[in-house]
């Protein structure tokens, strides 16, 4: 079972910033020229001193280029081109003096003007001139790499949203799981929580409008397409509320806004039970069970604070996932005298979800400050971390988490067709 897990699903790292293709990369102009190998390092320490690559530093500076009959020819980069690449405007008065010591003959020729995020982006820079690459490295266990048992642990969690998005009578909602990387331990779970139900009368006008109201787009990906899932709600006694609707909230945010406006006679998809959102609430409310009476305590705390720096500018401290704390999983023991630290909010923890989260879920997993984020279905409509936007990356934020998408086989929701999930 393992095995067959780990030939089947697959993590991939989603980057805050989306990947450029190879050959559409930008590219600044430079200056550079031929020179005489045995000049070469005199060259670079004294161009490094009078025009250093301040914006480019994934440049080389120099260039070997393989001739004909074995031999080699050395390029350097003087300095950067004018905007209209002319090479009298172009040198600066020291970069003139070295190239007329050493006779050199300027051209102009191009640079990726950008690092390279993949390693097929360096391999189409290196076909204009030479650049550095560093596989993207992170502070915080688990991005860089992940060995089989964290993998394992991973592919659990995931499965055990995968299996809490099903259990809804067979329909399929969005799933959350929280978790606490430190102790393998589940915090809590959360899934949409979008009811329906009828009237007593005008029963078949208003099933109908459920009925429609009950599509559902699952982002299962097939030639770039999306299957659109249309589930039949189940009988129900007139006036009795009916089962889960079939809908997942991130991938149709706005389908509340669409139920009818009779509210005796209608379906009712709440616009903020995201199923993020419902396992926030649950995290909150677990922290109230274990740490009772501290709530108040830190209201007066926050209210004095506050009072105290009137008229003074409040400094937001930015956190990153390299410099998170860890909350714990349960109450410290602590003597009866003290008072247990009350764990602050969802600090180092993970959370597990069955489909991309939207803006909405995204931003209230910044301000949990949750340490990563799995999801193993994309989401092209709303997607806020991957597919249409890229929360992860916008530096404004004062928290950003690490992303990662579980590419797991379909056949993990039980939905027929031939439709690929990566």
């Amino acid at each position: 079972m393992k095995n067959n897990m780990m030939d089947m699903w697959k993590i991939i790292h989603i980057p805050d910033k989306p990947p450029i293709p190879p050959n559409q990369q930008p590219t600044v102009n430079v200056l550079a020229s031929v020179i005489d190998p045995k000049h070469a390092n005199t060259l670079i320490r004294r161009l490094n001193q009078i025009a250093p690559f301040e914006n480019l530093c994934h440049v080389k500076r120099i260039r070997k280029k393989h001739l004909e009959g074995g031999k080699t020819q050395l390029s350097v980069i003087l300095c950067l081109a004018s905007e209209d690449n002319s090479l009298l405007n172009s040198l600066p008065q020291d970069v003139q003096e070295l190239s007329d010591s050493y006779q050199l003959s300027p051209f102009v020729t191009k640079v990726c003007k950008y690092a390279a995020t993949s390693k097929e982006e360096w391999e189409e820079q290196c076909k204009l001139w030479p650049t550095s690459y560093h596989p993207p490295t992170y502070n915080i266990d688990g991005i860089t790499g992940f060995s089989e048992e964290d993998s394992l642990s991973v592919f659990s969690f995931m499965k055990v949203a995968i299996e809490l998005a099903k259990s809804g009578d067979g329909l399929i909602v969005n799933a959350a799981v929280i978790v606490d990387p430190s102790v393998q331990q589940i915090i809590t779970n959360g899934r949409d929580q979008i009811f329906s139900w009828h009237a007593p009368t005008n029963k078949t006008c208003i099933r109908n409008d459920c009925i429609e109201q009950s599509a559902t787009l699952i982002s299962h990906q097939s030639n770039g397409a999306a299957s659109l899932i249309t589930e039949v709600l189940p009988n129900a006694s007139p006036g009795e509320p009916e089962s889960l609707s079939y809908v997942v909230s991130c991938l149709n945010p706005w389908k509340w806004s669409e139920q009818r406006s009779d509210t005796a006679n209608s379906c009712y998809w709440h616009p903020l039970q995201h199923a993020a959102v419902v396992a926030i609430e649950s995290s909150a409310d677990r922290d109230r069970r274990l740490f009772p009476g501290l709530g108040d305590a830190e209201e007066k705390s926050f209210e004095t604070s506050q009072s105290s720096d009137v008229g003074s500018p409040v400094k937001r401290q930015k956190t990153s996932v390299a410099n998170v704390e860890k909350k714990e999983a349960d109450p410290p023991d602590m003597p009866s005298n003290s008072v247990p630290e009350r764990p602050y909010l969802c600090t180092g923890y993970d959370i597990y979800l069955v489909w991309e989260p939207c803006i909405m879920c995204a931003m209230a997993l910044v301000h949990q400050r949750i340490r990563r984020i799995f999801y193993a279905f994309p989401n092209p409509i709303t997607g806020a971390l991957g597919s249409v936007h890229r929360l992860q990356g916008e530096k404004s934020l004062n928290h950003h988490y690490a992303v990662f998408r579980i590419c797991v086989p379909e056949e993990v929701l039980d939905i027929a067709g031939n439709s690929k999930s990566c």
